[in-house]
């Protein structure tokens, strides 16, 4: 009796947070499982068991595929280039620098910024008479259709989402740099190491585990990209652009084909339940050594 009322004020503490996280995350959860196996009518809500089909559906659609395949384009080339950049920026501003309490906000500034208010900047910078193009002409190279071709697209929204969330790497390998030990590195230098060997030997090999914080947050972030897409291409030129959130987007609120955005939506979170389970295995192979 004692014992039950001793937790008792913590399950009350609890209660409030554990409910609202039922409401909002796992109800939706379990509501889009139940609907990928179901064949619903989006008028009425009525749901009639489909089985698989309505993943065979999804599989065999080749928009889902153009859709997976441009995710990951971009989950791998933005997440990689904003962790090298993020390793970059903070391997400059571990130091101390005249000017330094000045430049560290400029340069997290970017991820302060709404992604619609981003994407409004970037629109009309990537216009074909803007801001871009207009630096080319000044060297003589002629005006780039940023959005318009299928090609170049793709590459203009990392662009964009580099330019964004460089910050969010770079703070997270910031810390990881500030919690090296200074000690080890002055005894190297001691014992006649250089700085690229101090980086080469300490400072990278203790860092990586933030590197690989970062390129997971990054990764998953990158993985469930929409809003750009929305606000700067809309998924075109034709499909140059589709992800998996826009395809879940306009299969269940466009199509309103509930049961196929749902089975799509669960093949998603079944690619980033892979990624976080890959850094986790990762993370507990190297605590047991």
């Amino acid at each position: 009796m004692n014992s039950s009322r001793r937790y008792l004020p913590l399950v009350m503490l609890m209660s409030p947070a554990v409910l609202v996280l039922g409401v909002l995350a796992l109800y939706p959860l379990v509501r889009v499982i139940v609907d990928s196996f179901c064949e619903v009518d989006y008028v009425s809500g009525h749901r009639a068991f489909a089985g698989l089909a309505n993943y065979r559906t999804v599989v065999s659609d080749r928009a889902f595929d153009a859709g997976f395949l441009h995710t990951l384009h971009f989950m791998v080339a933005a997440s990689l280039a904003e962790v090298l950049l993020g390793l970059a920026l903070a391997l400059v501003f571990a130091r101390s620098f005249r000017g330094r309490k000045i430049a560290l906000p400029l340069a997290i500034l970017p991820m302060m910024i709404s992604t619609l208010v981003c994407s409004s900047i970037w629109r009309s910078w990537f216009n074909y008479h803007g801001f871009l193009n207009a630096l080319l002409a000044v060297f003589g190279i002629e005006g780039v259709p940023w959005l318009s071709d299928p090609h170049m697209a793709i590459w203009s929204l990392i662009v964009v989402d580099v330019w964004q969330w460089t910050p969010a790497a770079f703070l997270v390998i910031l810390a990881g740099l500030q919690s090296i030990p200074q000690e080890l590195v002055e005894a190297a230098r001691t014992d006649g190491a250089s700085e690229w060997q101090c980086l080469r030997d300490i400072t990278l090999p203790l860092v990586v585990p933030h590197l690989m914080l970062a390129m997971l947050l990054r990764s998953i972030d990158t993985f469930k990209l929409f809003d750009k897409v929305y606000a700067l291409t809309g998924g075109g030129p034709g499909n140059a652009t589709e992800t998996l959130s826009t395809y879940i987007y306009d299969t269940g609120f466009r199509f309103f084909n509930v049961g196929p955005a749902s089975a799509a939506s669960v093949l998603m979170l079944a690619a980033c339940a892979v990624l976080v389970s890959g850094y986790i295995w990762k993370s507990a192979a190297k605590r047991q050594r």
